[in-house]
């Protein structure tokens, strides 16, 4: 039977990665933090229920969660008197244009197929892994990735992300 320990020493162990996970899937620091931690506490009440793989569980929960935060997330402009500040020059990330490249073009998927781009390969996860999260079958998600890469083939930064070698 799972325990606090076991739980404890999970989230030490895979909350960089789903970290990483929830920003692809929504693009945005704060709110990865947000849904990571929401997603794990979600896992620990049903900590003890969940079987020897707790990883296929909780990736659900992560996107299970972004879907219902993106349904509900308000679409509108707020207008500010002065414009935000820029990227911090000291920014590693903000420096390297191939990766922002990648990343908008991953935005630029619809929900579902960048949930797929994510799991299959920045988390190098099976198909039939990935059908359990999202709750379809493993062709459905062969047709989501190869529509997304469809896609991100005809995108200009795409492109040029993928033929520089990131």
């Amino acid at each position: 039977m799972r325990d606090r320990a076991d739980f404890e020493r999970y989230v030490e162990h895979r909350s960089a990665r789903l970290l990483r996970t929830a920003y692809l899937l929504c693009r945005d620091w704060a709110t990865a933090e947000d849904l990571v931690q929401d997603a794990l506490a979600r896992a620990w009440l049903a900590w003890r229920r969940v079987g020897a793989d707790p990883d296929p569980y909780v990736y659900r929960i992560l996107a299970n969660t972004h879907a219902s935060w993106w349904r509900r997330r308000w679409r509108g402009e707020l207008a500010t008197a002065e414009v935000p500040d820029g990227a911090d020059p000291r920014d590693a990330a903000a420096a390297l244009g191939v990766r922002d490249a990648l990343r908008t073009a991953l935005a630029a998927l619809p929900r579902r197929q960048r949930a797929v781009i994510v799991l299959r390969y920045f988390e190098d996860m099976p198909d039939e892994v990935i059908a359990g999260i999202l709750g379809c079958s493993a062709a459905t998600v062969r047709s989501q990735a190869s529509r997304a890469l469809a896609r991100l083939r005809l995108d200009p930064a795409a492109r040029a992300a993928i033929e520089t070698g990131s």
